[in-house]
């Protein structure tokens, strides 16, 4: 009752002994205190199964007997709860004597009783009292588990349950404060606690006297520092054991289901058990992360880099199957992983960022591991892609309006050989949206090919703008295995449908057309209006005298519009100079329209 404890303090107030009075209370109390923590860890009583055993002789070690450490666990337990609520006891008397102290007045001088006790520049009680108790904890529990490495094995083997209880403690004093604090507000008469602030305050601010940066809840778990050094430490052990084993130094496989289960279940046991505390979280979080790394750097090594690995001529290689099993392997961590830490209840932020950070690495290895498959798929696709200018569109219209086949050759060949690299290759993958990723910039990119190669077609006849246009609706069919819907592959999907119907227009309507730089670019359009001109207007790589496939990869190392419609300008400007020199009357019908669209492109840029 703070009444009667006030009454008591003005009597030694009055006899002008409080200062010594509260300084011999509080003394009691850490006296006390460290003859508790010396007996909770008193490896002897521990260790005696009853009272009435036999005591250890000279020399004789005190420690379990053989099959009695878990009573000697359970024993350690019990003591250690006991000590944390003695310690929530002795505590919270302090915190209430401060309490009073720093509300009660001496009637005639109105000299706060606080103020006599730290008048002399001394810290206030709890402070005193905290860093004695504080300080008694870490000298008792070194020495304690340095002369006993029973004690010593328990602390580390079982470390989040020590700080679980400690955590348990702090909140305990906390919530003790706010209760003390509620009290005063309802029990305290109106004269003697007349600056009672009607406010809850927590347990930081009974420290009034504390220095600056003195954590009170630091203090506490300073203590423990050593035993969650040694349990991080085995931590990551127990994390990094199975990983060795499942990569025996020459192994050619990556790790069976089975081997890859019980690594993710050592994982999310490591997690479950650190979850009493965020801050452990976080560092046992970091030792997944290097696990993770760990499971990536053995799996790289495994990964077969030779010729063969990336060739798609015949069935899949040796390295080519080894390959696809360790891509196999690293989506089963990554996916698994995942779900660990989905399932995680109370994951710190910083902890799930440093796992997924570590899982972003498994996905870039992935990437890196597919890579040359893909550019070897890629090449080749270009290289068929290209075969269409050995073709003949230039013929005419037949007598029945239709093409004499339902599609070019090249077009046949790029479909079977899109479909044999599908099944032969990249079926055998699991992680078919990771696989899909990647294949589906491969369907835009030979998408973005043929239409590219396809606009520099000349000459192009009647039957063959027929026949380009078979093969247009054929392409959509060639790409679909690469990708989940052809439709899902954006801006060149919409390209291929909309560049089709203007095979047929005059050059008029195309110029007008809706779908000229929103869809198609610019200058795609205008490369393809050189068809429709006279042998003397040149193309852009006829007139640099380039070959296609030059003239591609040029268009690959220039993807500003910029750059493209500059070398456009340069081969109608040439056009312009041969018709002058040979004093012409008059231009092909096209180069007006082109010159105009050229302008409309350039001021689009602006």
């Amino acid at each position: 009752n703070p009444t009667q404890v006030g009454t008591a303090l003005q009597v030694f107030h009055n006899l002008g002994t409080l200062k010594d009075t509260i300084a011999n209370v509080v003394d009691g109390y850490c006296t006390v205190l460290e003859e508790n923590i010396k007996n909770a860890l008193d490896i002897k009583i521990l260790t005696q199964p009853s009272q009435g055993a036999t005591r250890g002789g000279p020399g004789r070690a005190a420690m379990p007997t053989p099959g009695n450490t878990a009573a000697f666990r359970a024993a350690l337990w019990t003591n250690m709860e006991k000590l944390m609520d003695q310690i929530c006891a002795a505590c919270g008397q302090v915190q209430h004597l401060q309490k009073v102290l720093t509300k009660k007045r001496d009637p005639v001088s109105h000299v706060c009783f606080i103020e006599e006790i730290v008048k002399d520049g001394q810290s206030d009680i709890l402070y005193k009292f905290w860093t004695a108790v504080t300080q008694t904890l870490s000298s008792h529990f070194q020495s304690a588990t340095d002369s006993s490495m029973f004690l010593k094995q328990a602390f580390e083997g079982e470390y989040p349950k020590l700080l679980r209880l400690y955590n348990d403690l702090w909140k305990r004093l906390q919530q003790y404060s706010e209760n003390i604090q509620r009290n005063f507000n309802t029990s305290g008469t109106t004269d003697l606690f007349a600056e009672l602030q009607q406010m809850e305050e927590d347990i930081q601010d009974i420290f009034m006297q504390k220095p600056q940066d003195y954590d009170p809840e630091k203090a506490l778990k300073d203590s423990l520092q050593q035993y969650e050094a040694a349990y991080l430490s085995k931590s990551l052990s127990r994390l990094f054991d199975p990983i060795n084993l499942v990569f025996p130094p020459g192994g050619r496989n990556p790790p069976s289901s089975d081997e890859l289960d019980s690594i993710i279940k050592t994982i999310a046991s490591e997690l479950n058990v650190a979850a009493v505390d965020p801050d452990l979280s976080l560092a046992v979080a970091k030792n997944v992360a290097k696990t993770i790394q760990l499971y990536g750097v053995k799996s790289e090594q495994l990964l077969s880099t030779q010729g063969d690995a990336s060739q798609v001529i015949g069935p899949l290689t040796e390295g080519q199957r080894r390959n696809v099993s360790v891509v196999n392997s690293l989506y089963k961590l990554h996916q698994s992983v995942l779900k660990v830490i989905t399932n995680q209840s109370s994951f710190p932020a910083a902890a799930e960022q440093t796992v997924t950070t570590a899982l972003k690495a498994v996905h870039d290895l992935m990437g890196s591991a597919v890579q040359p498959l893909l550019n070897s798929v890629g090449d080749s696709v270009e290289a068929i892609i290209i075969t269409m200018h050995q073709e003949d569109f230039s013929g005419s219209l037949s007598s029945s309006g239709k093409p004499d086949v339902p599609c070019s050759l090249y077009m046949k060949e790029l479909q079977g050989f899109i479909a044999r690299v599908m099944s032969d290759y990249f079926r055998h993958f699991e992680c078919f949206d990771f696989v899909f990723d990647n294949t589906e910039a491969m369907a835009q990119r030979a998408i973005e090919l043929f239409i590219r190669n396809a606009s520099l077609i000349r000459p192009l006849g009647e039957g063959g703008k027929m026949r380009l246009a078979a093969d247009f609706a054929q392409m959509e069919l060639a790409v679909a295995p690469l990708c989940r819907r052809v439709s899902d592959l954006g801006k060149p999907y919409r390209q291929l449908r909309s560049f089709r119907p203007l095979l047929f227009q005059t050059s008029e309507h195309i110029a007008s057309s809706p779908a000229l730089g929103e869809v198609i670019p610019f200058s795609i359009i205008l490369q393809f209006l050189f068809t429709r001109a006279p042998p003397e207007l040149k193309s852009p790589f006829q007139r640099a005298e380039w070959s296609i496939a030059r003239y591609s990869q040029w268009l690959d190392d220039h993807p500003s519009e910029k750059d493209r419609l500059a070398l456009i300008r340069g081969a109608l400007e040439a056009y312009l100079q041969s018709v002058r020199m040979r004093e012409g009357k008059e231009f092909a019908p096209v180069y007006p329209i082109m010159v105009q669209l050229l302008q409309k492109a350039m001021a689009t840029l602006q």
